[in-house]
């Protein structure tokens, strides 16, 4: 597994995960990373995360949740990554499924959500898509 693009790493785990009915999963940990659980977190998308110590970088246990023995996330789709980086203006923020689903932004407050970068009139980098 490279170890180049953490976030398009977490995300493939996470996806692989519930597709195989998993109820934990390890990620690899950076402040973006937990910038990105803490948001699915708070969206409901995942149950939990906890912050585990190892010799290297760290790493996350992350808790999947389940709604009726389905999967919270339906699909997790990494948008911008190194090779094209993906920006938007404050005017230009993207909506996922008309709002039922969400935009996951990188912007010089924070990472944050489509909605709250909207709110705050930011723009930024498009992490991914989470429906």
């Amino acid at each position: 597994m490279s170890r180049t693009d953490l976030i398009a790493d977490t995300f493939t785990i996470i996806r692989n995960a519930y597709m195989v009915h998993k109820e934990t999963v390890d990620v690899a940990l950076s402040v973006t990373v937990k910038s990105i659980l803490e948001i699915l977190k708070t969206e409901n998308y995942i149950e939990n995360y906890k912050l585990m110590e190892d010799k290297k970088q760290g790493t996350a246990r992350v808790y999947l949740k389940y709604v009726s023995h389905k999967p919270a996330i339906r699909n997790i789709k990494r948008i911008s990554r190194p090779g094209l980086r993906v920006y938007v203006k404050r005017q230009k923020v993207p909506s996922v499924l008309r709002g039922r689903g969400l935009a996951i932004i990188s912007t010089s407050k924070g990472v944050m959500t489509d909605k709250q970068a909207r709110e705050a009139g930011m723009g930024g980098e498009v992490i991914g898509y989470v429906w």
